[in-house]
């Protein structure tokens, strides 16, 4: 299977279990790694049978930006989902989402929370895992 990963995007959003955190927000910074066969868009040089990132960045940025989580779980696991719900060409997403500052006094680069999601072969979203 081939990849596509976009590395590094940087949102602000207001997630976490504190009510300062939901006011006052921070930067995430969210990954995404994408299974999908790319040969037809190899071989063809066509948008179409590819992902646009630009629209996987905005969609992302959508997620981030919006309504606010109390757990990086919860974030991570609903990027995931409307990514695959939305790009049937994925077969397996993982997300990895970087809280960087926490709120409590601890010094490190962050908290990052990985998951994975698949199509069965049925085409339901379940865990990559199972």
């Amino acid at each position: 299977m081939d990849k596509m990963t976009l590395k590094g995007m940087q949102f602000f959003g207001y997630h976490g279990l504190f009510p300062e955190e939901n006011k006052l927000g921070q930067k995430w910074t969210v990954e995404l790694e994408l299974d999908l066969d790319l040969r037809k868009a190899g071989q063809s040089d066509d948008l179409t049978a590819t992902i646009n990132y630009a629209e996987l960045h905005a969609l992302t940025k959508k997620i981030v930006e919006g309504p606010p989580f109390k757990l990086v779980e919860a974030l991570a696991n609903d990027i995931a989902t409307k990514v695959l719900d939305t790009y049937t060409i994925i077969n397996e997403v993982a997300v990895r989402v970087t809280k960087p500052n926490p709120p409590f006094e601890i010094y490190f680069d962050g908290v990052v929370v990985e998951l994975r999601r698949k199509r069965d072969e049925y085409g339901k979203i379940v865990a990559a895992w199972t």
